[in-house]
């Protein structure tokens, strides 16, 4: 496995008087406070989206950065090489704890079928990553806000074909953090709700219907 940050040392303490601007100067994962290790007390977690999945785009322009996982080639042996600088990032932070939207982690596919799939293999990969690593899953959660499909909401979308897909992707997520030790899952719903009371009857019922589903641990899914 290729290395990218070979050429770092890793984050460690170094106490309060250090210069290195790679190094904790207050962070101190082993030191008791009232009893129980800094670490437990602060779970850092390094976030795959905010750290690997940004290109550098921005309102005025195209993506910016080079990266070797953000190149043209087959989706998922990218998403397998994103992965390979991920854990080896969480390591060289000295992070124990990692989290992730599924479609960071993992191609979207062209359908379900292929979501699931390319899912699946990615939950191995990242399996034996944690394995390897001894880096725990924090949370992991879907992203039903970015594809076009969600502008007008994921689980209070209109469309059932829409609020189908969504729940398939957040059952699926649910399932993958579970099988992965996550320690919890994240419900975010960026596009959801409303844009104004002028246009929205809160009396109806079945505002967020996809609560039933995900209690139901998605047994409900077809």
């Amino acid at each position: 496995m290729q290395a990218y940050f070979d050429q770092l040392d890793r984050v460690r303490y170094e106490g309060p008087q250090s210069t290195n601007p790679l190094a904790f100067r207050h962070y101190n994962p082993d030191e008791l406070v009232l009893g129980k290790r800094m670490e437990d007390h602060l779970r850092f977690a390094a976030c795959y989206w905010h750290t690997f999945c940004w290109n550098g785009a921005d309102m005025f322009g195209v993506g910016a950065f080079n990266r070797p996982w953000q190149q043209p080639g087959e989706a998922l042996e990218l998403a397998k090489r994103k992965a390979d600088v991920a854990f080896e990032f969480f390591h060289k932070l000295n992070v124990p704890f990692y989290c992730f939207h599924d479609v960071d982690v993992s191609p979207e596919g062209a359908s379900l079928k292929e979501y699931k799939n390319n899912f699946a293999q990615m939950v191995d990969v990242l399996a034996a990553k944690q394995e390897q690593s001894g880096v725990k899953l924090l949370w992991g959660t879907a992203n039903c806000f970015t594809n076009p499909r969600y502008g007008a909401g994921a689980a209070t979308n209109p469309d059932p074909e829409v609020f189908s897909w969504a729940a398939t992707q957040v059952v699926t997520a649910m399932n993958a953090t579970h099988k992965l030790g996550g320690e919890n899952y994240v419900l975010w719903g960026g596009r959801e709700g409303y844009e104004t009371l002028l246009n929205t009857d809160r009396s109806a019922p079945g505002t967020r219907t996809d609560w039933p589903l995900y209690a139901n641990g998605g047994r409900a899914q077809t």
